[in-house]
């Protein structure tokens, strides 16, 4: 009878400990499982398009799960809500389904304040967007484009000018009589027969033949030209013209090809982001009839290159250019008369095209 009831005992002993096993070996396998399996989070991406400078709000977002691994810092998560839709606008246009990062936003008293054009959010503050006129050879044969970062090289032109009349040299003269006094009657002042009068000139001695002699120059004056590198490292806002109308708006109401026939082949304008003083100086050399060309540069370059100025004078000495002999025959540089002034002529190219405005 006590033989019995130790078999049961044993039994029952073998059994629970069956089961006691069973249930830990379950757990750890469970758990095996689960550490083996990715742990997914929740980030935020653009629910639909989002325009540039337009604000994110919870309403134009949604969350998608992806695994723990793949989530970098500048993802925002579901956690992270608030910092997300807290005064924040898109720094650039987003599509829908790009991930919120970072540096896909900005905080919105960070860019300028606007109820207008969306592009105005691009200007960092402390600068300005500033519009210059381009062709084809001044943009690098259109290798310059929205974003690009480049160089502005300016050349100018210089004369000689009277201090008093700031009036191009030579002086014009003229011959003046009845200079005296007449008796029994006013002094009389009158300028010769010429009424165009004649260049100004200068008298030289003969050294031949001793005798005096009023040279009169044979031309206009010569500008005397010199180029520099103004500014360096200037970013690109937009070649060409702006539209008129939002984008959305214009995508929604208006056919493809009538877009397309809005933004000519061949821009004649270009955005450039600069400071306000640069700015000053862009519209000063637009007036001056200055030569304004870019160069462009690799967008990571941050270096800034000392230059001098291109002169005849520098010409001859950097690239030891020596000084021809006087010839009965001379270059002359390529100027066309504009209304008695004189400026540079451009190259023109054979694919250079010539926009008529309409009737």
């Amino acid at each position: 009878m006590r033989r019995g009831r130790t078999l049961i005992l044993v039994l029952l002993v073998v059994i629970i400990g069956l089961g006691v096993g069973f249930v830990a070996i379950r757990q750890f396998l469970l758990a095996r499982q689960q550490v083996d399996q990715p742990v997914y989070v929740d980030v935020y991406y653009a629910a639909q398009n989002i325009p540039q400078g337009g604000a994110i709000t919870e309403s134009v977002l949604a969350t998608m799960s992806i695994p723990q691994e793949k989530v970098i810092a500048v993802m925002y998560t579901r956690d992270e809500l608030s910092a997300l839709i807290s005064n924040k606008v898109a720094k650039y246009p987003l599509d829908q389904g790009v991930p919120i990062t970072e540096t896909l936003i900005i905080d919105a008293s960070a860019a300028v304040p606007i109820s207008g054009p969306q592009w105005a959010s691009l200007i960092p503050p402390g600068m300005t967007a500033m519009s210059i006129p381009t062709n084809r050879l001044a943009s690098s044969a259109w290798a310059i484009n929205d974003g690009a970062h480049v160089n502005i090289n300016v050349c100018f032109l210089f004369v000689d000018v009277d201090p008093a009349f700031q009036s191009v040299l030579p002086n014009l003269t003229g011959s003046l009589t009845g200079t005296g006094f007449v008796p029994d009657a006013l002094p009389v002042l009158s300028l010769g027969s010429s009424a165009s009068g004649s260049p100004q000139g200068r008298l030289e001695l003969d050294p031949s033949v001793q005798q005096p002699f009023y040279l009169v120059p044979s031309e206009a004056q010569r500008p005397r030209e010199t180029c520099q590198m103004l500014l360096q490292d200037v970013v690109v806002m937009k070649l060409g013209n702006f539209p008129l109308v939002p984008t959305s708006t214009t995508a929604t109401t208006q056919p493809a090809d009538a877009q397309a026939q809005q933004q000519p082949s061949a821009p004649d304008i270009i955005t450039l982001i600069v400071s306000p003083q640069d700015s000053i100086t862009l519209s000063y050399l637009i007036y001056t009839n200055a030569q304004i060309s870019m160069t462009l540069r690799n967008p990571t370059d941050q270096a800034r290159q000392a230059t001098e100025a291109a002169t005849l004078q520098f010409l001859l000495s950097q690239y030891n250019i020596p000084v021809p002999a006087k010839l009965p025959y001379a270059m002359h540089p390529a100027f066309v008369d504009q209304s008695g002034g004189l400026e540079f002529a451009s190259p023109f190219l054979p694919n250079d095209t010539v926009t008529v405005p309409p009737q």
